[in-house]
């Protein structure tokens, strides 16, 4: 019974061991299969499944074909290819970008291949050499004029005109303009004096002037503001709001009748 018992186990054992080689071989098989499957010049994708074809070829029903680069080009990182400078894509082929005098070459395929020099802006097919007036600058841009006028002055009928700074004034940050000083507001070409009435102060920028808490502004001047009982000055300040429990009506709280 015991030797019975021992054979049936040996024979569980060497079944078991059948399958999983069974299975090992069916794996194994298929692998081979898949990597039969890749054609010439490609590679195993390093992530998910599949194949890619290598550098310099691209894929074609299925299959990795040379990429053709043609005279004056040459082949990017991503394996197409790119026209030298100097040149432009023309179909299948890199022609000669037409360099006008005082322009040059750039790598770009979105414009017409070339720049003009400093001091130089594109008219048509041509570098045609900026005016420069007095007072003004070179820009390192192909897009407007291609100058601005220097701090304290202002473009005005392609000249630079001097900022005539008026009393109590200095020129803004940007260098075209003017801005008056704290306590003067502008009014047309002059700074006047902001006139400060009574419970009011200068704001943070100088500008104009606000009324303290507890007043609002009417006309020229600071008013306070009546609050009724069971009331306060809410957060802005210059205005009242109702207790909880009671509700504004007629510029009185009342109180709110219970359900």
């Amino acid at each position: 019974m015991e030797n019975d018992l021992r054979v049936s186990a040996i024979n569980r054992l060497v079944a078991g061991c059948a399958a999983v080689l069974l299975v090992t071989v069916t794996i194994c098989s298929h692998a081979q299969d898949s990597s039969s499957a890749i054609p010439e010049n490609s590679r195993q994708r390093s992530y998910g499944g599949g194949w890619e074809c290598m550098r310099g070829y691209q894929e074609t029903q299925g299959r990795c074909v040379r990429v053709v680069v043609p005279s004056n080009a040459y082949l990017d990182s991503r394996g197409s290819w790119q026209c030298e400078r100097g040149y432009r894509r023309s179909g299948e082929n890199c022609a000669a970008v037409q360099i006008p005098a005082n322009g040059y070459a750039v790598d770009s395929s979105y414009d017409q291949g070339w720049r003009c020099n400093r001091g130089y802006r594109a008219v048509g097919d041509s570098c045609v050499k900026i005016a420069l007036p007095a007072h003004a600058y070179l820009l390192d841009s192909m897009y407007g004029v291609g100058w601005e006028c220097e701090r304290g002055f202002r473009e005005s009928g392609g000249e630079c005109v001097a900022i005539e700074l008026p009393a109590n004034a200095y020129l803004a940050r940007s260098g075209d303009d003017w801005k008056c000083e704290r306590g003067f507001q502008r009014s047309g070409s002059q700074c006047s004096l902001i006139v400060v009435p009574t419970n009011a102060y200068l704001n943070d920028t100088g500008s104009e002037w606000r009324c303290h808490r507890g007043f609002r502004k009417q006309a020229g001047s600071c008013v306070a503001v009546r609050v009724p009982p069971n009331a306060f000055i809410n957060y802005s300040g210059d205005d009242w709001q109702c207790e909880l429990g009671f509700r504004k009506q007629d510029g009185a709280c009342i109180v709110v009748a219970e359900r």
